[in-house]
């Protein structure tokens, strides 16, 4: 539990359409207290909708968004770390987001992953190459990082992995 940072101009565009992004026109042209958190809740429902869609199960899952800072508090238990991991990297990589507050627990203890953040020139073999010392182990990635990633070769800088121990 604690702080994870992400950068804030990369990721998935949640915010850019329907009431997320007519709630931020408001917040932008009129910075009301209103606006502002009406645009925290609505921006916190689309992050929790995304891990729904991603069919990541979390019993009792609270996701708040802090539009000011970027910051998205998530509560909840998932059922193993790999799930836990993945709904922090859902609620990270989302454009507009700085950092995500972990407030989760598990029901099943296990070794956490490292992160990664995707640099300019990655591809999933050369982050297995650094992490595990055979580019051959890049599916081992891939599949830490499934339903967010759909393709091998679908990465973007600023997107953070996960990194599971090799196995």
């Amino acid at each position: 539990m604690g702080m994870l940072s992400f950068i804030k101009e990369a990721g998935e565009k949640l915010f850019s359409k329907g009431e997320a992004k007519a709630a931020q026109e408001a917040a932008a042209k009129a910075p009301t207290p209103e606006n502002v958190a009406a645009l925290s809740q609505t921006a916190g429902d689309a992050i929790k909708a995304y891990i729904k869609s991603m069919n990541l199960s979390v019993e009792g899952l609270e996701v708040g968004f802090d539009a000011p800072t970027g910051t998205v508090t998530v509560k909840g238990v998932a059922a193993d770390q790999a799930t836990r991991e993945k709904v922090l990297l859902c609620c990270g990589n989302v454009s507009s987001v700085s950092s995500v507050n972990d407030q989760m627990s598990v029901a099943k203890q296990e070794p956490e992953s490292q992160m990664y953040v995707v640099v300019s020139g990655d591809n999933l073999s050369k982050i297995s190459k650094q992490f595990y010392g055979s580019p051959n182990k890049y599916t081992q990635i891939f599949e830490a990082n499934k339903p967010m990633l759909t393709h091998p070769d679908k990465i973007y800088p600023g997107q953070v992995l996960r990194i599971p121990p090799d196995a």
